[in-house]
Protein backbone atom coordinates (compact mmCIF):
# COMPACT_ATOMS: atom_id res chain seq x y z
CA UNK A 1 0.00 0.00 0.00
CA UNK A 2 1.23 3.47 -1.06
CA UNK A 3 1.97 5.63 1.95
CA UNK A 4 2.76 8.98 0.93
CA UNK A 5 1.93 11.54 -1.76
CA UNK A 6 5.64 10.81 -3.14
CA UNK A 7 4.51 8.84 -6.30
CA UNK A 8 2.52 11.97 -7.36
CA UNK A 9 5.59 14.60 -7.18
CA UNK A 10 6.56 17.51 -5.63
CA UNK A 11 4.17 20.37 -7.41
CA UNK A 12 1.27 17.90 -6.45
CA UNK A 13 2.59 18.48 -2.43
CA UNK A 14 3.72 21.72 -3.03
CA UNK A 15 -0.42 22.36 -4.90
CA UNK A 16 -2.36 20.46 -2.12
CA UNK A 17 -0.33 22.61 0.93
CA UNK A 18 -1.57 25.16 -1.06
CA UNK A 19 -5.05 24.69 -1.20
CA UNK A 20 -5.65 23.85 2.72
CA UNK A 21 -4.30 27.27 3.36
CA UNK A 22 -6.52 29.12 0.75
CA UNK A 23 -9.59 27.28 0.82
CA UNK A 24 -11.16 27.39 3.72
CA UNK A 25 -13.98 24.65 2.96
CA UNK A 26 -11.71 22.12 1.79
CA UNK A 27 -9.19 22.69 4.75
CA UNK A 28 -12.12 21.97 7.14
CA UNK A 29 -13.06 18.20 5.19
CA UNK A 30 -9.30 17.25 4.92
CA UNK A 31 -7.47 18.71 8.12
CA UNK A 32 -8.88 15.52 10.66
CA UNK A 33 -7.73 13.19 8.18
CA UNK A 34 -4.45 14.42 6.95
CA UNK A 35 -1.29 13.64 8.54
CA UNK A 36 2.11 15.38 8.14
CA UNK A 37 3.96 11.58 7.58
CA UNK A 38 1.60 11.99 4.05
CA UNK A 39 4.67 13.82 3.13
CA UNK A 40 8.42 12.98 1.55
CA UNK A 41 9.95 16.47 2.47
CA UNK A 42 10.34 17.40 5.80
CA UNK A 43 9.85 20.82 5.62
CA UNK A 44 6.33 19.63 4.01
CA UNK A 45 6.12 17.84 7.33
CA UNK A 46 6.70 20.76 9.38
CA UNK A 47 4.49 23.18 7.73
CA UNK A 48 1.67 20.57 7.85
CA UNK A 49 2.40 20.10 11.21
CA UNK A 50 1.79 24.02 12.14
CA UNK A 51 -1.56 23.95 10.07
CA UNK A 52 -3.04 21.15 12.26
CA UNK A 53 -2.06 22.32 15.30
CA UNK A 54 -3.14 26.15 14.39
CA UNK A 55 -6.82 24.68 13.04
CA UNK A 56 -7.14 22.36 16.64
CA UNK A 57 -6.74 25.88 18.83
CA UNK A 58 -8.65 28.04 16.03
CA UNK A 59 -11.20 25.51 14.18
CA UNK A 60 -9.36 27.48 10.88
CA UNK A 61 -6.49 27.22 8.74
CA UNK A 62 -4.24 29.85 9.51
CA UNK A 63 -2.92 32.32 6.55
CA UNK A 64 0.36 32.62 4.90
CA UNK A 65 1.24 35.75 6.50
CA UNK A 66 0.75 33.80 10.28
CA UNK A 67 2.46 30.59 9.12
CA UNK A 68 5.54 32.93 8.56
CA UNK A 69 5.06 34.47 11.54
CA UNK A 70 4.96 31.10 13.83
CA UNK A 71 7.90 30.04 11.87
CA UNK A 72 9.96 33.08 13.01
CA UNK A 73 8.46 32.84 16.65
CA UNK A 74 8.99 28.68 17.15
CA UNK A 75 11.94 27.82 15.15
CA UNK A 76 14.70 28.99 16.76
CA UNK A 77 17.39 27.19 14.16
CA UNK A 78 18.00 30.00 11.95
CA UNK A 79 18.98 27.84 8.91
CA UNK A 80 15.74 25.96 9.38
CA UNK A 81 13.64 29.04 9.82
CA UNK A 82 14.95 30.21 6.40
CA UNK A 83 14.85 26.67 4.56
CA UNK A 84 10.33 26.82 6.05
CA UNK A 85 9.76 30.40 5.07
CA UNK A 86 11.06 29.52 1.41
CA UNK A 87 9.25 26.42 1.41
CA UNK A 88 6.27 28.59 2.20
CA UNK A 89 7.00 31.14 -0.48
CA UNK A 90 6.99 28.20 -2.81
CA UNK A 91 3.71 26.73 -1.71
CA UNK A 92 2.15 30.54 -1.83
CA UNK A 93 3.47 30.75 -5.38
CA UNK A 94 2.58 26.83 -6.41
CA UNK A 95 0.07 27.10 -9.89
CA UNK A 96 -3.45 26.93 -9.33
CA UNK A 97 -4.42 25.10 -12.69
CA UNK A 98 -5.67 21.69 -11.60
CA UNK A 99 -7.15 22.55 -7.84
CA UNK A 100 -10.08 20.35 -8.35
CA UNK A 101 -7.97 17.51 -9.50
CA UNK A 102 -5.40 18.12 -6.42
CA UNK A 103 -8.28 18.43 -3.61
CA UNK A 104 -10.05 15.04 -4.88
CA UNK A 105 -6.81 13.17 -4.95
CA UNK A 106 -5.73 14.99 -1.76
CA UNK A 107 -8.97 13.89 0.21
CA UNK A 108 -9.72 10.87 -1.35
CA UNK A 109 -5.66 9.22 -0.95
CA UNK A 110 -6.60 10.16 3.20
CA UNK A 111 -9.63 8.62 3.06
CA UNK A 112 -8.47 6.04 1.72
CA UNK A 113 -5.74 5.52 4.49
CA UNK A 114 -8.37 5.61 7.16
CA UNK A 115 -10.05 3.49 5.67
CA UNK A 116 -7.36 0.95 5.80
CA UNK A 117 -6.44 1.25 9.27
CA UNK A 118 -10.60 0.67 10.06
CA UNK A 119 -10.39 -2.74 8.21
CA UNK A 120 -6.56 -3.41 9.86
CA UNK A 121 -8.45 -2.63 13.57
CA UNK A 122 -11.48 -4.35 12.07
CA UNK A 123 -9.71 -7.76 10.74
CA UNK A 124 -7.82 -7.44 14.33
CA UNK A 125 -10.68 -8.13 16.19
CA UNK A 126 -12.31 -10.90 13.63
CA UNK A 127 -9.07 -13.01 14.38
CA UNK A 128 -9.51 -12.52 17.91
CA UNK A 129 -12.37 -14.32 17.15
CA UNK A 130 -14.67 -11.73 18.79
CA UNK A 131 -17.59 -11.88 17.19
CA UNK A 132 -19.58 -10.35 20.24
CA UNK A 133 -18.01 -7.01 18.74
CA UNK A 134 -19.92 -6.94 15.38
CA UNK A 135 -21.39 -3.97 15.95
CA UNK A 136 -18.01 -2.56 16.67
CA UNK A 137 -16.39 -3.33 13.50
CA UNK A 138 -19.37 -2.16 11.44
CA UNK A 139 -18.98 0.89 13.82
CA UNK A 140 -15.32 1.60 12.68
CA UNK A 141 -15.67 0.58 8.90
CA UNK A 142 -19.14 3.36 8.61
CA UNK A 143 -16.95 5.78 10.74
CA UNK A 144 -13.74 5.37 8.37
CA UNK A 145 -16.03 5.88 5.18
CA UNK A 146 -18.01 8.90 6.36
CA UNK A 147 -14.72 11.28 6.73
CA UNK A 148 -13.71 13.82 5.00
CA UNK A 149 -17.66 14.96 4.18
CA UNK A 150 -18.17 18.18 3.58
CA UNK A 151 -19.75 20.60 6.39
CA UNK A 152 -22.54 22.22 5.25
CA UNK A 153 -23.16 24.10 7.94
CA UNK A 154 -26.64 23.98 10.63
CA UNK A 155 -27.62 26.70 12.69
CA UNK A 156 -30.29 26.76 15.29
CA UNK A 157 -33.37 29.42 14.61
CA UNK A 158 -32.32 30.69 17.96
CA UNK A 159 -28.85 31.54 17.61
CA UNK A 160 -27.67 35.45 16.66
CA UNK A 161 -30.78 36.92 17.92
CA UNK A 162 -29.39 40.50 18.14
CA UNK A 163 -27.44 40.06 14.42
CA UNK A 164 -30.74 38.77 12.77
CA UNK A 165 -32.68 41.32 13.94
CA UNK A 166 -29.79 44.56 12.69
CA UNK A 167 -31.95 47.19 11.14
CA UNK A 168 -28.68 46.79 8.32
CA UNK A 169 -28.20 42.56 9.15
CA UNK A 170 -27.48 42.42 4.83
CA UNK A 171 -24.69 45.21 4.70
CA UNK A 172 -25.57 45.75 0.87
CA UNK A 173 -23.45 47.73 -1.86
CA UNK A 174 -25.69 49.92 -3.68
CA UNK A 175 -24.81 49.63 -7.59
CA UNK A 176 -25.12 53.59 -7.95
CA UNK A 177 -28.68 53.62 -10.09
CA UNK A 178 -31.09 54.70 -7.48
CA UNK A 179 -34.09 53.64 -8.55
CA UNK A 180 -33.04 50.16 -8.20
CA UNK A 181 -31.26 50.84 -5.00
CA UNK A 182 -34.69 51.31 -3.37
CA UNK A 183 -36.36 48.26 -4.50
CA UNK A 184 -33.17 46.39 -3.67
CA UNK A 185 -33.08 47.18 -0.21
CA UNK A 186 -29.90 49.15 -0.69
CA UNK A 187 -28.29 47.09 -3.09
CA UNK A 188 -26.39 43.44 -3.47
CA UNK A 189 -25.26 42.67 -0.26
CA UNK A 190 -22.10 39.76 0.42
CA UNK A 191 -22.90 36.28 -0.27
CA UNK A 192 -25.37 37.36 -2.92
CA UNK A 193 -25.35 37.41 -6.73
CA UNK A 194 -27.03 39.31 -9.38
CA UNK A 195 -27.01 39.18 -13.01
CA UNK A 196 -27.85 41.53 -15.64
CA UNK A 197 -29.52 39.91 -18.53
CA UNK A 198 -29.10 42.18 -22.29
CA UNK A 199 -28.70 41.21 -25.89
CA UNK A 200 -25.54 42.01 -27.39
CA UNK A 201 -24.49 45.20 -27.67
CA UNK A 202 -26.74 46.48 -25.24
CA UNK A 203 -24.27 47.84 -22.34
CA UNK A 204 -23.34 45.09 -20.31
CA UNK A 205 -19.96 46.46 -20.06
CA UNK A 206 -21.29 49.49 -19.27
CA UNK A 207 -23.57 48.49 -16.44
CA UNK A 208 -20.98 46.30 -14.63
CA UNK A 209 -18.29 49.00 -14.73
CA UNK A 210 -20.81 51.44 -13.08
CA UNK A 211 -21.52 49.18 -10.44
CA UNK A 212 -17.88 48.31 -10.17
CA UNK A 213 -17.13 51.99 -9.74
CA UNK A 214 -19.89 52.81 -7.46
CA UNK A 215 -18.78 50.38 -4.96
CA UNK A 216 -14.87 51.68 -5.44
CA UNK A 217 -15.85 55.19 -4.41
CA UNK A 218 -17.49 53.86 -1.46
CA UNK A 219 -14.35 52.32 -0.11
CA UNK A 220 -14.68 48.73 -0.86
CA UNK A 221 -12.42 46.31 -2.62
CA UNK A 222 -13.52 45.32 -5.96
CA UNK A 223 -12.14 42.74 -8.44
CA UNK A 224 -13.84 43.70 -11.99
CA UNK A 225 -13.22 40.31 -14.67
CA UNK A 226 -13.45 40.62 -18.25
CA UNK A 227 -12.49 38.10 -20.94
CA UNK A 228 -13.81 40.01 -24.31
CA UNK A 229 -12.63 43.69 -23.93
CA UNK A 230 -9.24 45.22 -23.74
CA UNK A 231 -8.10 46.11 -20.17
CA UNK A 232 -7.31 50.29 -22.00
CA UNK A 233 -10.90 50.18 -22.90
CA UNK A 234 -11.83 49.55 -19.24
CA UNK A 235 -9.56 51.70 -17.27
CA UNK A 236 -11.12 54.45 -19.93
CA UNK A 237 -14.65 53.27 -18.94
CA UNK A 238 -13.91 54.54 -15.07
CA UNK A 239 -11.54 57.61 -15.92
CA UNK A 240 -14.84 58.50 -17.98
CA UNK A 241 -16.94 58.30 -14.56
CA UNK A 242 -14.50 60.09 -12.35
CA UNK A 243 -14.38 63.03 -14.91
CA UNK A 244 -17.16 63.35 -17.17
CA UNK A 245 -15.02 63.15 -20.50
CA UNK A 246 -15.81 60.46 -23.09
CA UNK A 247 -13.46 57.67 -23.55
CA UNK A 248 -12.81 59.11 -27.20
CA UNK A 249 -12.04 62.49 -25.74
CA UNK A 250 -9.93 61.76 -22.43
CA UNK A 251 -6.65 61.90 -24.33
CA UNK A 252 -6.93 65.94 -25.52
CA UNK A 253 -8.21 66.52 -21.44
CA UNK A 254 -4.87 64.70 -20.70
CA UNK A 255 -3.41 66.99 -17.63
CA UNK A 256 -6.72 67.42 -16.54
CA UNK A 257 -7.68 63.44 -16.29
CA UNK A 258 -4.38 62.82 -14.80
CA UNK A 259 -4.62 65.33 -12.25
CA UNK A 260 -8.22 64.14 -11.47
CA UNK A 261 -7.33 60.09 -10.98
CA UNK A 262 -3.99 60.64 -9.08
CA UNK A 263 -6.06 62.78 -6.68
CA UNK A 264 -8.49 60.27 -6.55
CA UNK A 265 -5.89 57.49 -6.42
CA UNK A 266 -4.21 59.30 -3.39
CA UNK A 267 -7.21 59.81 -1.32
CA UNK A 268 -8.56 56.01 -2.01
CA UNK A 269 -7.31 53.09 0.39
CA UNK A 270 -8.94 50.30 -0.85
CA UNK A 271 -8.62 48.84 -4.46
CA UNK A 272 -10.06 48.64 -7.77
CA UNK A 273 -8.69 45.31 -9.64
CA UNK A 274 -9.05 45.24 -13.42
CA UNK A 275 -8.49 41.41 -14.23
CA UNK A 276 -8.18 40.05 -18.26
CA UNK A 277 -8.62 36.33 -18.82
CA UNK A 278 -8.80 34.53 -21.46
CA UNK A 279 -12.50 33.33 -22.67
CA UNK A 280 -11.47 29.55 -23.84
CA UNK A 281 -10.03 27.84 -20.91
CA UNK A 282 -10.58 29.56 -17.16
CA UNK A 283 -13.37 27.80 -15.44
CA UNK A 284 -15.10 29.19 -12.15
CA UNK A 285 -12.37 26.99 -9.85
CA UNK A 286 -9.28 28.79 -11.27
CA UNK A 287 -11.00 32.45 -10.46
CA UNK A 288 -12.10 30.87 -7.23
CA UNK A 289 -8.37 29.95 -6.69
CA UNK A 290 -7.25 33.40 -7.65
CA UNK A 291 -9.34 35.09 -5.83
CA UNK A 292 -7.86 33.02 -2.56
CA UNK A 293 -4.79 33.82 -4.02
CA UNK A 294 -5.80 38.04 -3.89
CA UNK A 295 -7.04 37.34 -0.25
CA UNK A 296 -3.74 35.47 0.70
CA UNK A 297 -1.66 38.39 -0.11
CA UNK A 298 -3.43 40.71 1.94
CA UNK A 299 -6.61 42.37 -0.80
CA UNK A 300 -10.06 41.05 0.88
CA UNK A 301 -12.55 41.25 -1.66
CA UNK A 302 -15.77 42.47 -1.26
CA UNK A 303 -17.74 42.89 -4.52
CA UNK A 304 -16.36 40.91 -7.76
CA UNK A 305 -17.89 41.32 -11.21
CA UNK A 306 -17.85 38.82 -14.14
CA UNK A 307 -18.21 40.39 -17.46
CA UNK A 308 -19.53 37.66 -18.66
CA UNK A 309 -20.83 34.35 -16.71
CA UNK A 310 -21.11 32.47 -20.83
CA UNK A 311 -16.91 32.95 -20.94
CA UNK A 312 -16.32 30.49 -18.03
CA UNK A 313 -16.20 26.82 -18.45
CA UNK A 314 -17.42 24.34 -17.01
CA UNK A 315 -14.98 21.99 -14.93
CA UNK A 316 -15.62 19.16 -16.37
CA UNK A 317 -17.50 18.57 -20.44
CA UNK A 318 -20.35 17.30 -20.42
CA UNK A 319 -22.61 16.93 -23.62
CA UNK A 320 -25.50 18.47 -22.04
CA UNK A 321 -24.57 22.13 -22.88
CA UNK A 322 -27.30 23.65 -20.25
CA UNK A 323 -26.19 21.37 -17.54
CA UNK A 324 -22.98 22.53 -17.82
CA UNK A 325 -23.74 26.35 -17.95
CA UNK A 326 -25.93 25.43 -14.35
CA UNK A 327 -22.85 24.51 -12.64
CA UNK A 328 -20.89 27.31 -14.43
CA UNK A 329 -23.69 29.46 -12.02
CA UNK A 330 -23.53 27.33 -9.32
CA UNK A 331 -20.00 27.58 -8.94
CA UNK A 332 -20.01 31.54 -8.76
CA UNK A 333 -22.98 31.49 -6.50
CA UNK A 334 -20.62 28.86 -4.27
CA UNK A 335 -17.88 31.58 -4.22
CA UNK A 336 -19.55 34.47 -3.10
CA UNK A 337 -21.24 32.17 -0.30
CA UNK A 338 -17.89 31.06 0.78
CA UNK A 339 -16.11 33.93 0.46
CA UNK A 340 -18.42 36.74 1.53
CA UNK A 341 -18.16 38.72 -1.55
CA UNK A 342 -20.95 40.49 -3.66
CA UNK A 343 -21.13 39.33 -7.25
CA UNK A 344 -22.52 40.51 -10.51
CA UNK A 345 -22.13 39.19 -13.99
CA UNK A 346 -24.05 38.93 -16.97
CA UNK A 347 -25.62 36.81 -19.76
CA UNK A 348 -26.98 37.39 -23.10
CA UNK A 349 -29.89 37.16 -23.89
CA UNK A 350 -30.70 35.26 -26.85
CA UNK A 351 -32.41 36.51 -30.40
CA UNK A 352 -35.72 37.21 -29.79
CA UNK A 353 -34.21 39.84 -27.09
CA UNK A 354 -32.24 41.85 -29.75
CA UNK A 355 -35.71 43.37 -30.92
CA UNK A 356 -38.22 43.27 -27.42
CA UNK A 357 -38.98 46.32 -26.20
CA UNK A 358 -38.47 44.83 -22.41
CA UNK A 359 -36.49 41.61 -21.73
CA UNK A 360 -38.10 38.68 -20.19
CA UNK A 361 -36.42 35.87 -18.11
CA UNK A 362 -37.37 33.42 -20.68
CA UNK A 363 -35.05 35.17 -23.23
CA UNK A 364 -31.91 34.33 -20.91
CA UNK A 365 -29.79 32.64 -23.67
CA UNK A 366 -28.62 28.86 -22.74
CA UNK A 367 -29.48 27.28 -19.37
CA UNK A 368 -32.57 28.73 -17.10
CA UNK A 369 -30.15 27.70 -14.13
CA UNK A 370 -28.42 31.27 -14.17
CA UNK A 371 -32.26 33.06 -13.58
CA UNK A 372 -33.35 30.10 -10.73
CA UNK A 373 -29.78 30.66 -8.97
CA UNK A 374 -29.86 34.74 -9.21
CA UNK A 375 -30.64 36.80 -6.48
CA UNK A 376 -31.52 39.54 -8.61
CA UNK A 377 -31.75 39.66 -11.96
CA UNK A 378 -32.01 43.13 -14.30
CA UNK A 379 -33.00 43.46 -18.29
CA UNK A 380 -31.42 46.16 -20.00
CA UNK A 381 -33.22 46.47 -23.87
CA UNK A 382 -32.88 48.94 -26.13
CA UNK A 383 -34.57 49.55 -29.36
CA UNK A 384 -32.72 51.16 -32.41
CA UNK A 385 -34.70 54.92 -31.38
CA UNK A 386 -33.42 54.13 -27.43
CA UNK A 387 -29.94 53.70 -28.21
CA UNK A 388 -30.00 56.50 -30.93
CA UNK A 389 -31.13 58.96 -27.73
CA UNK A 390 -29.35 57.16 -24.98
CA UNK A 391 -32.11 55.48 -23.59
CA UNK A 392 -33.17 52.01 -22.41
CA UNK A 393 -36.01 50.04 -20.44
CA UNK A 394 -34.57 48.55 -17.67
CA UNK A 395 -36.49 45.89 -15.76
CA UNK A 396 -36.36 43.72 -12.32
CA UNK A 397 -37.20 40.49 -13.61
CA UNK A 398 -36.35 39.30 -10.13
CA UNK A 399 -35.45 39.85 -6.77
CA UNK A 400 -35.44 37.85 -3.30
CA UNK A 401 -34.62 41.14 -1.71
CA UNK A 402 -37.82 43.05 -2.74
CA UNK A 403 -40.03 44.40 -5.16
CA UNK A 404 -39.88 42.91 -9.00
CA UNK A 405 -41.62 42.37 -11.80
CA UNK A 406 -40.85 46.41 -12.25
CA UNK A 407 -40.26 48.18 -15.32
CA UNK A 408 -38.63 51.50 -15.90
CA UNK A 409 -38.94 53.25 -19.13
CA UNK A 410 -37.12 55.07 -21.32
CA UNK A 411 -33.88 55.63 -18.74
CA UNK A 412 -31.34 57.41 -19.63
CA UNK A 413 -28.24 54.81 -20.50
CA UNK A 414 -25.00 57.05 -21.90
CA UNK A 415 -22.78 54.36 -23.13
CA UNK A 416 -20.52 56.98 -23.64
CA UNK A 417 -20.54 58.59 -20.71
CA UNK A 418 -21.67 55.47 -18.13
CA UNK A 419 -24.57 57.22 -16.98
CA UNK A 420 -27.68 55.46 -15.95
CA UNK A 421 -30.81 56.93 -14.23
CA UNK A 422 -33.70 55.55 -13.60
CA UNK A 423 -35.05 58.58 -12.03
CA UNK A 424 -35.43 60.40 -14.63
CA UNK A 425 -37.49 58.09 -17.64
CA UNK A 426 -38.69 59.79 -20.64
CA UNK A 427 -42.31 59.69 -21.67
CA UNK A 428 -43.33 58.51 -24.89
CA UNK A 429 -44.23 62.15 -26.46
CA UNK A 430 -40.91 63.51 -24.34
CA UNK A 431 -39.09 60.58 -26.34
CA UNK A 432 -39.97 62.22 -29.83
CA UNK A 433 -39.80 65.14 -29.25
CA UNK A 434 -36.09 64.76 -27.99
CA UNK A 435 -35.51 62.92 -31.04
CA UNK A 436 -36.61 65.88 -33.15
CA UNK A 437 -34.41 68.17 -31.51
CA UNK A 438 -31.62 65.91 -32.14
CA UNK A 439 -32.51 65.82 -35.50
CA UNK A 440 -32.24 69.87 -35.41
CA UNK A 441 -29.12 69.49 -33.47
CA UNK A 442 -27.92 67.62 -36.38
CA UNK A 443 -29.14 69.91 -39.42
CA UNK A 444 -27.56 72.67 -37.53
CA UNK A 445 -24.12 70.96 -37.64
CA UNK A 446 -24.08 69.61 -41.28
CA UNK A 447 -24.67 73.96 -42.17
CA UNK A 448 -22.42 74.85 -39.42
CA UNK A 449 -19.80 72.30 -41.26
CA UNK A 450 -20.92 73.22 -44.92
CA UNK A 451 -20.23 76.83 -43.91
CA UNK A 452 -16.67 76.49 -42.14
CA UNK A 453 -15.78 74.45 -45.98
CA UNK A 454 -17.19 76.76 -48.04
CA UNK A 455 -15.57 79.68 -45.99
CA UNK A 456 -12.25 77.92 -45.95
CA UNK A 457 -12.32 77.27 -49.79
CA UNK A 458 -12.46 81.11 -50.25
CA UNK A 459 -9.41 81.11 -48.33
CA UNK A 460 -7.83 78.83 -50.29
CA UNK A 461 -8.68 80.76 -53.17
Amino acid sequence: MIKNFDYLGNTFQLQLINQIILDKTFSSTIIDVLESSYFDNKYFKIITQMIKEYHKKYESSPSFETLEQIVKSEIQQELVAKIVLDTLKQIKDAPLEGSVFVQEKGLKFCKQQELQKAMEKAQKIINEGDFESYDKVEGLIRDALQVGQIETGTEDVFQNLDTVLDEDYRHPIPMGIHGIDNLLKGGLAKGEIGVILAPTGVGKTTILTKIANTAFNMGYNVLQIFFEDNPKIVQRKHFTIWTGIEPDKLANHKEEVITKITEIQETMKNRLILKKLASDTMTMNQIKNQVRKMIADGIKIDMILLDYIDCVLPEQSSKDEWKAEGSVMRGFEAMCHELSIAGWTATQGNRSSISSEVVTTDQMGGSIKKAQLGHVIITVAKTLQQKEMNLATIAITKSRLGKDGVVFENCKFNNELLEIDTESSVTFLGFEEEKEEKNRERVRELLEKRKQKEESKKQTN
